[in-house]
């Protein structure tokens, strides 16, 4: 059976209620792993961090970073495959909704971001890690390995915001009324931008709690890495783009990758949007991120 482990102190919740109804959908999807994990607390200067831990102890790490307000859980779909190789680390980012706890040194920026990062990778003793990310996360991952480049094996970025190109100005304008969010509006706003395409109710449902229950959050802005910068990296990485993002133009994404990122393979995912990632289509997810994680 899959592991489990108390949730710590829960973030600033408007109410009790709120809180419970989050950590409920949170438990919900974490049900379905379809692989016993460990629930590690690692403490930073800048709070705690919750980290699922799962796969063969002497397996290559590889490190595991959710969109915003998506949580570890997210990876549901895709963790038995990928914890058959590799030793999964499924972190919840700070700042944003799950069980890592804010508490300590703010949040300024992507080298706090980055900082974080790094402890939180020192407290599992993880001298250098494959790391993945998805939107907010991929931004992350990105933002991490060109902080501390010795530390990245491999980079997989799955439709990356903020780092090739910017997004797209329908999309901004339909997110606007989640600056005051009810469970209602994240459940149109997740429903518009998937099209019709899968999307699990589980899933959707933690995502509504969370950003509708959570009274404030302090997710780092992002900004997009200057061209110089970005030139410098030495990561291989993966950048696959979602065909049909509303996010963000997915063409764009790739010809941005290919012309700054030295060591990029780039592709676009058929039959997936923005949001459906990296739940759906997790087994052609699941292969090419493995294919390109095994490259000699």
């Amino acid at each position: 059976m899959p592991g489990t482990a108390p949730a710590p102190a829960a973030p600033a919740f408007r109410s009790p209620a709120d809180a419970e109804a989050f950590s409920a959908a949170y438990d919900a999807l974490l049900a379905r792993w379809p692989v016993p994990f460990e629930a590690v607390d690692a403490p930073t200067a800048y709070g705690t961090a919750r980290v699922l831990v799962c796969g063969p102890q002497d397996g290559p790490p590889l490190v595991l970073l959710p969109g915003g307000g998506a949580t570890s859980a997210v990876w549901y779909a895709n963790v038995g495959a990928l914890a058959r190789v590799h030793r999964v680390h499924a972190v919840d980012l700070v700042g944003d909704v799950g069980r890592s706890m804010h508490r300590g040194r703010p949040l300024r920026g992507a080298a706090d971001l980055a900082a974080w990062l790094g402890e939180v990778l020192d407290r599992l003793g993880l001298d250098r890690t494959h790391l993945c990310g998805h939107s907010y996360g991929a931004w992350t991952a990105l933002q991490y390995a060109l902080h501390a480049p010795a530390r990245v094996d491999r980079l997989v970025l799955l439709d990356p915001t903020r780092c090739f190109t910017g997004m797209r100005a329908r999309y901004l304008l339909r997110a606007l009324p989640l600056l005051r969010p009810t469970a209602a509006r994240v459940r149109s706003f997740h429903t518009w931008e998937t099209g019709g395409l899968p999307l699990d109710p589980d899933w959707l449902e933690l995502t509504a709690r969370g950003a509708a229950g959570v009274r404030r959050r302090s997710v780092v802005v992002m900004r997009r890495p200057p061209a110089g910068r970005l030139r410098t990296l030495t990561a291989p990485t993966l950048v696959l783009a979602a065909a049909r993002s509303r996010a963000q133009d997915p063409g764009r994404v790739v010809e941005g990758a290919r012309r700054l990122l030295p060591h990029a393979r780039t592709a676009v995912l058929a039959g997936t949007s923005h949001h459906t990632l990296p739940m759906h289509p997790a087994d052609e997810l699941d292969r090419r991120i493995l294919e390109f994680l095994a490259r000699p």
